[in-house]
């Protein structure tokens, strides 16, 4: 179904049984498969192909040569109905290749909404991509990565499979990451190792002052005393009753299981 108000460049290809949705923009040469479904005020120029059962929000800009929701690169993928599922107002730059998900992982390739992505990102199967996150050019994610809110990957980072990088983290270019990454620290080099606290995100996101010191006393602790994760992580549970914010931290660890960086 084709919404009257939808723009479709005349040599581009819609099958039947695809959902473009009220003033949906397709450019040239593009290629949309029939499980597909494309929301409200999306734009997409030429030459991209999205296939399998992908849904697409709202005002999303999808700029050329982008294959969204191709088969996914695990071996044992056999053609089941997996997904790819896209949130609202994301920015999707160039050659960007996002994979749909396994039956063996969650079923879904995940992301939320306000995230940019440059050009050449690839999102592996069954990836779990939250909000307002900025990844730079060729950023690259293995299968079932989970990336928290607000996180930032500069250009060609790698993340390694499985691997959770919590809330406003950043991780610096050229970085190969093969551990768990705690909400607001930074990252660099191959295999990655801490470098500090992301001040900038810390500034914007923590606008109490006792708050951000506490953050940062958590790194000092975690890496310079060489306190056990075990220790901090107690602590936390008990500082995010007056600070709700530092739950980031308890639903980082609850779900780490490669290890944290160190």
């Amino acid at each position: 179904m084709i919404h009257s108000s939808a723009v479709i460049a005349r040599n581009s290809i819609i099958e039947k049984g695809a959902i473009i949705g009220a003033n949906v923009r397709v450019g040239p040469f593009c290629y949309i498969q029939s499980n597909v479904e494309i929301g409200e005020g999306t734009v997409i120029l030429s030459h991209a192909v999205i296939n399998g059962h992908t849904r697409i929000g709202r005002e999303n800009i999808i700029d050329s040569y982008c294959s969204l929701g191709e088969i996914n690169q695990d071996l044992k993928y056999a053609g089941e109905a997996t997904r790819l599922e896209i949130g609202h107002r994301n920015r999707i730059g160039g050659n960007a290749t996002f994979h749909r998900g396994t039956v063996q992982g969650t079923g879904v390739t995940k992301i939320g909404d306000d995230n940019v992505f440059m050009e050449q990102i690839h999102l592996g199967h069954d990836c779990a991509v939250g909000n307002f996150t900025h990844f730079g050019l060729g950023a690259v994610l293995a299968g079932h990565v989970e990336i928290d809110d607000y996180v930032q990957l500069e250009q060609q980072a790698a993340v390694h499979q499985f691997c959770i990088i919590g809330t406003a983290a950043k991780i610096l270019a050229l970085s190969c990451v093969v551990q768990d990454i705690p909400p607001f620290f930074c990252v660099e080099g191959n295999r990655c190792r801490p470098i500090g606290i992301n001040e900038q995100a810390l500034a914007r996101l923590v606008d109490q002052a006792p708050l951000r010191q506490i953050i940062l006393n958590l790194y000092h602790r975690m890496y310079y005393c060489g306190e056990a994760l075990e220790t901090v992580r107690e602590e936390i549970v008990e500082l995010q009753r007056e600070y709700p914010l530092l739950q980031c931290f308890e639903h980082f660890f609850a779900r780490s299981k490669r290890g944290v960086i160190r």
